[in-house]
């Protein structure tokens, strides 16, 4: 469903008034290997409908080609630190966009989890690091969860030092006061007693 001025309709409008100025898409991606690690991989590409001279540069990127078509790939281990790094740039907007993947070498060693995105702008900050690549590095902690998800399934939950369950309150579906709490944790569910859990 689409929302347009508060409204739910069942289809988007494909104009309504709107001159479109640019063009940007993310891909994830994650896989297991047959030597035991896993992968991620994030690629970003920028396009204009327009042709387009980058600002301080001198090339016309023509319209509907990328500006941008850059990733980076993360191997990591089943604890989730990474072993390897790879970045790829495509299409750039300047020459020297070409080595600000090498930063990211920084990276091998730390775990995927919490802290990451701090040492990801530690690491990575200002000048040190492509910009777009280094944005690709938050969201693809969260595809290496989401890829590893299934070997996750039958081991024992994590609690933090008080005896609570680390999931509780980690996002909003797993609020205190939610059904999922209520369903999986009850003994930690803080809300209204009669509570239909949603699927």
């Amino acid at each position: 469903m689409w929302c347009k001025l508060g409204h739910m309709t069942d289809t988007p409008d494909p104009n309504g008034g709107r001159t479109e100025l640019h063009f940007r898409r993310i891909d994830m991606r994650g896989w297991a290997r047959d030597d035991g690690l896993f992968e991620v991989e994030g690629r970003v590409t920028d396009q204009k409908p327009h042709d387009f001279t980058p600002p301080s540069g001198t090339k016309v990127v023509p319209a509907n080609q990328p500006i941008h078509d850059m990733g980076v790939r993360l191997v990591f281990d089943a604890d989730m630190v990474v072993r390897a790094v790879t970045t790829f740039t495509q299409s750039y907007p300047y020459g020297d966009c070409t080595e600000g993947g090498q930063a990211l070498q920084s990276l091998v060693g730390l775990r995927i989890g919490g802290g990451w995105s701090g040492e990801v702008r530690k690491r990575l900050g200002g000048a040190s690091s492509c910009a777009h690549l280094r944005e690709l590095l938050i969201p693809l902690a969260s595809a290496a969860y989401q890829s590893t998800t299934a070997r996750r399934k039958d081991l024992p939950d994590q609690f933090d030092p008080s005896g609570k369950p680390v999931k509780v309150d980690s996002c909003y579906a797993y609020a205190s006061n939610r059904s999922v709490v209520l369903h999986r944790w009850p003994a930690f569910y803080t809300g209204a007693s009669k509570v239909v859990p949603k699927a």
